[in-house]
């Protein structure tokens, strides 16, 4: 695939030279370059605003020399896996996609939909399945599975699941001061109690139907996060010792009054600062091709499969009745329920994907670009970059950080010692986010209540790259308008920063929406 890019040399020169010569017509960047156009600082942006700009690599992997694996590493990302066509091997015996870029069209985030159909491309939705108090369903895991490969059955039926979305009116009736009016939508998941396979279990226990909650969340974008990956541990501490400082309610799980949580940090030590549910502290703690296509990989030797859907298959006839047939190698004690049993809960099965192959993507994921911000010398933009701060959406979608010297490679999994991964040493970036977690209370809101404020850089160039411009945890928000709306909950950690924006004039509004969508 042809992609055209700028690299930082040529880009220097550009910019040194723009005083006196401009760039040739089609040059990508733009006339006016401030500081902050480089989203992901010197080695990590890239000028590409095509539909492409998702999928380039950082001039950090050019000047690596890294070219080449990076190209390798992306196969693995887009091609599509199956139970045992080397290299892509390893699908079942339940996954939930057959690729990566099944969940993250145009190397973005999955697409608001209305039915819940796992073949449907673009739909990256999680079932998310939990009790009361948000704890989740352990016999489905983190990431239910719909799909089987011959002989067994899915965690859960999809074809009984179903996306109702419904209409909400806040307190101010959808409707600004000046009586601009904007709408908001939100989804209602329904999973009927027989299209669940095996018994509902948390702790051994079993959870009623009745208590259960059902939510929806989509993926997120994956360009950008071995930047973040670079910011230093010490400097987001930092950032949450500020926060409460200041009296910012912080999630108890990750921050306990003055220092980390035990469960705040990853089993290297690392904080945790990736995904809504800050559950990665790593680009190289990728585990989503275990979780969704159920490849075997180096960190991981056993199926993605919990322990009660493994007792329930094994003693399903339907099963038992197929499965010598299908898996004639498992016939290992003759007792049919004990060889589906030990087939599925084996811990030492052999890698599906090599150890290199496994390298060759986390090195892909750490190396995607960031797009530059556009339009910064907009008169409108830079209104609304300046209204931005003023009301104080800064506050959680904080501009910019500087990465470390970058030296020391987080690996949680201790696989990848010896490997060249790009590097990012003191680049200021400009994604902002805290990387923090906060509620917004929002209707039928995301599991537990604490969400990662989401990075806004490069989310301008969704629908070009994406093909939709969904935003918030589970797409609700069909453009920046309505996520920024959904802040606004009597309850939500933001209601003072929409306060302030509902009364701003349509032309201001307007200016911080342009912004967003600059940066």
């Amino acid at each position: 695939m042809f992609r055209h890019k700028i690299t930082g040399l040529t880009l220097m020169g550009c910019l040194l030279a723009a005083s006196i010569v401009s760039c040739k017509p089609d040059d990508p960047v733009p006339t006016v370059v401030s500081e902050e156009t480089y989203a992901g600082g010197e080695l990590g942006t890239t000028f590409n605003r095509s539909h492409s700009a998702y999928q380039d690599p950082t001039p950090a992997i050019e000047e690596a020399g890294l070219s080449t694996k990076f190209k390798y590493g992306e196969y693995f990302f887009e091609r599509s896996y199956t139970i045992n066509s080397e290299p892509f091997k390893g699908l079942g015996p339940l996954y939930l996609r057959t690729s990566c870029n099944a969940c993250h069209p145009g190397y973005g985030r999955g697409k608001r939909v209305t039915r819940y159909d796992s073949n449907e491309w673009g739909n990256s939705y999680l079932l998310i399945v939990t009790n009361k108090q948000g704890t989740i369903v352990e016999s489905l895991g983190l990431v239910p599975m719909t799909k089987a490969v011959a002989g067994f059955k899915p965690m859960i039926d999809e074809s009984k699941v179903s996306i109702n979305w419904l209409n909400y009116v806040d307190e101010w009736g959808n409707q600004f001061p000046d009586g601009e009016t904007y709408s908001l939508i939100y989804p209602e998941l329904v999973i009927p109690e027989d299209a669940f396979y095996a018994p509902l279990e948390i702790g051994g226990q079993i959870v009623p139907y009745s208590e259960l909650d059902m939510t929806l969340e989509a993926t997120i974008g994956i360009y950008g996060t071995g930047l973040l990956d670079a910011i230093p541990d010490d400097s987001l501490k930092a950032e949450y010792l500020k926060q409460e400082s200041h009296g910012v309610t912080l999630n108890p799980t990750i921050w306990a009054g003055g220092d980390w949580a035990p469960t705040g940090l990853n089993t290297d030590g690392h904080p945790f600062r990736l995904d809504y549910a800050l559950d990665a502290s790593s680009t190289q703690g990728n585990v989503s091709l275990w979780e969704v296509t159920n490849v075997v990989t180096d960190p991981y030797t056993e199926n993605y499969i919990p322990e009660a859907y493994s007792r329930t298959a094994a003693s399903d006839p339907d099963v038992q009745a197929t499965f010598y047939d299908l898996y004639p190698e498992q016939n290992i004690t003759g007792n049919v329920e004990t060889d589906i049993y030990n087939y599925l809960t084996n811990n030492n099965i052999e890698l599906e994907m090599s150890s290199e192959d496994h390298y060759l993507l986390n090195l892909w994921i750490r190396g995607l670009a960031v797009p530059a911000a556009r339009d910064l010398d907009n008169e409108e933009v830079q209104l609304g970059r300046k209204l931005f701060r003023e009301i104080g959406c800064a506050a959680c979608h904080r501009p910019s950080w500087t990465t470390g010297d970058d030296s020391q490679l987080q690996d949680p999994y201790d696989v990848f010692a010896g490997r060249e991964f790009p590097r990012y040493p003191n680049q200021k970036i400009w994604p902002y986010t805290d990387l923090v977690q906060h509620r917004l209370f929002m209707e039928n809101d995301i599991r537990t209540g604490w969400c990662r404020t989401t990075p806004l850089w490069g989310k301008g160039l969704m629908r070009t790259c994406a093909g939709h411009s969904d935003r918030l945890h589970d797409c609700r928000a069909r453009n920046v308008m309505e996520a920024i709306m959904w802040h606004g909950n009597a309850q939500s950690d933001a209601r003072w920063t929409i306060e302030k924006f509902r009364n701003l004039q349509k032309n201001e509004r307007d200016a911080i929406v342009k912004f967003i969508e600059a940066i």
